[in-house]
């Protein structure tokens, strides 16, 4: 690419996971994706990027759990997130935060993440620059991240917010919110209880022609070990809702 951007293809033969996500990947018809590494704003920023097959279409940006705990782009939840929009057309991105892999700088407890996950939306829209809408999904540190960034971007028009960490985050910046979306939670999760998250909910779905929905996965922890699939399946039937249901043969 001409604006420095260093792109390649490998075959992916994904890392075993750390705390953040315990189980194998499902690798299925994933074998190839482009890897990408873009200037942010503490250095180069680790990425892998699909391209959509159409001019036009939406993009969507992954961003993973706390990196001091394991989180990487590698995240099993991340990775289904990542191709879940890929598959329907999207220009996805999902990317190492500072520090993280290969991309450079330090963790900066959120400030500089933010920061982070701006270069990425950049750099994405100067790739797609008539890509017509943006969606942002986040995994527990990740969501508070990308909330933030719903916040300060008005093209952001739909949010994916996976075990959002309302008792360790504040979230109070969401009155009101700009865009519709989805919350998700396990229904065992003792890292970031469900509850926790309802008070920030029922603030914010007040606001006129936004909707804000919230899905419990029965017996997910918060890495939603062995219920993946299950996670999965409920990002799709609300992005069925939003967008339509997918071409299964693209």
């Amino acid at each position: 690419m001409g604006d420095g951007t260093r792109v390649k293809l490998r075959v992916y033969a994904p890392p075993p996971f750390p705390c953040c996500a315990h189980a194998p990947l499902k690798l299925e018809k994933r074998s190839f994706m482009p890897e990408v590494i873009f200037a942010g704003p503490a250095g180069r920023l680790e990425g892998r990027y699909q391209a959509p097959k159409q001019k036009g279409a939406p993009i969507a940006i992954v961003l993973h759990p706390h990196p001091q705990f394991g989180g990487t782009m590698n995240n099993q939840i991340v990775y289904n997130l990542f191709y879940t929009f890929a598959n329907r057309g999207f220009a996805a991105l999902r990317f190492n935060f500072r520090g993280v892999g290969r991309s450079q700088g330090s963790f900066d407890h959120g400030v500089g993440e933010l920061s982070d996950a701006a270069a990425a939306l950049d750099w994405v829209q100067a790739v797609n620059p008539e890509a017509r809408a943006c969606w942002i999904a986040g995994v527990s540190f990740g969501s508070w991240i990308g909330m933030q960034l719903l916040m300060r971007r008005p093209e952001i028009e739909g949010f994916i917010s996976i075990a959002a960490m309302a008792n360790r985050y504040d979230f109070s910046f969401l009155a009101p919110c700009p865009s519709s979306g989805l919350f998700v939670h396990g229904s065992e999760d003792r890292v970031a209880p469900a509850r926790e998250v309802m008070p920030v909910i029922e603030k914010v779905k007040t606001q006129k022609g936004v909707i804000i929905e919230h899905q419990i996965v029965e017996g997910a922890n918060h890495f939603f070990d062995g219920k993946v699939d299950e996670l999965t399946q409920t990002v799709d039937t609300y992005l069925d809702k939003r967008l339509g249901k997918r071409d299964e043969a693209a």
